[in-house]
């Protein structure tokens, strides 16, 4: 079952596409039928930077656990740094 529900965020970023390297301004994050992945439904990610069209997008298709997974690991690795380090305003 498809629920059309999609969250929407705001952010900063890179993402690596056919062209290359280029700055994600938003993803979006919905449950849907996947355009690749072999099964039914999949939580979807697409990272984008929509000012720059339809070419600038990287699609992400994961299975429930995976995607409970990715949030638990990118949890974890925030937790074990430093805090601030990964941050918009800590030296480069």
């Amino acid at each position: 079952m498809c629920t059309y529900d999609t969250e929407t965020v705001e952010i900063e970023g890179s993402a690596k596409g056919p062209d290359g390297w280029f700055g994600v301004t938003r993803a979006a994050v919905y449950v849907d039928h996947p355009h690749h992945a072999p099964f039914g439904h999949t939580l979807n990610i697409d990272f984008a930077d929509p000012a720059r069209g339809p070419a600038a997008r990287v699609a992400v298709e994961l299975t429930e656990e995976a995607a409970r997974a990715l949030v638990a690991a990118i949890q974890a690795a925030l937790d074990h740094a430093p805090a601030g380090l990964a941050s918009r305003s800590a030296p480069v």
